[in-house]
């Protein structure tokens, strides 16, 4: 039986006690919020293994209340999955670029919900269970699995749970070529829902963050990315 706990923030009385019900029945221990400060506020106090974000939310905005909790050191760790408006692509690229793991679509059902819960904890747990994975080293970049570390340049870096995936992914095999699905299908399973746009912002995000280093990760038109083999 689950014993996570789970944050759930919406400002819909109904649609919280919807996910409660559902949740609890599955053995979760719920925490609820009905707006964005309150969320922040749990989210310290309680400390969540996943929460369950509503996009439009009265005051802090859930793009705002995402950006907040993956910029504190002691709340970047929490996977985030994002409630979103149905065609709010914008909201969903943008989500996913401020560290969110996944996102499902308003009306959604109960068995979606409580399949992508399990789905993110599962790779959260999968990644702290990764012990045997030795170090990378390519290039200028050092890549520490079991303590989740990067270093750039001899400079640490700091990745969300998708960027890091998505490093580890190509530099453990530089000069391949990846398409985007493939890429997707690495990092978050075969059912992830996501858009190649999605993935491009991914990397774009990535790049940035590793400087100089974000050079190795080159595009290939037409088909997707690799990390470069060569320095």
């Amino acid at each position: 039986m689950a014993k996570e706990r789970i944050l759930i923030v919406d400002d819909e009385e109904d649609l919280l006690e919807l996910l409660k019900y559902n949740l609890n029945r599955e053995g979760y221990k719920v925490v609820s919020a009905s707006s964005g400060e309150q969320c922040l506020q749990k989210a310290a106090s309680e400390k969540p293994d996943l929460i369950v974000l509503d996009l439009m939310l009265p005051g802090i905005d859930g793009l705002e209340v995402t950006k907040i909790l993956k910029n504190d050191s002691k709340t970047q760790h929490i996977p985030i999955i994002m409630l979103t408006a149905k065609g709010e692509e914008a909201d969903i690229v943008a989500g996913l670029e401020l560290g969110a793991d996944d996102y499902i679509t308003k009306p959604f059902s109960p068995r979606i919900l409580i399949a992508r819960v399990r789905a993110v904890i599962r790779r959260k747990d999968k990644s702290k269970k990764d012990d045997d994975l030795e170090i990378i080293q390519v290039h200028d970049i050092v890549i520490n699995p079991r303590k989740r570390e990067i270093l750039a340049k001899d400079k640490p870096v700091d990745l969300t749970f998708t960027e890091f995936q998505l490093l580890c992914y190509l530099a453990k095999r530089p000069g391949w070529v990846f398409t985007r699905f493939q890429i997707v299908d690495a990092v978050h399973g075969d059912d992830y829902p996501v858009t190649d746009r999605s993935v491009d912002v991914q990397i774009v995000g990535l790049r940035k963050k590793l400087g100089l280093c974000g050079k190795y990760i080159e595009t290939v038109r037409g088909v997707g990315y690799r990390f470069r083999e060569n320095p």
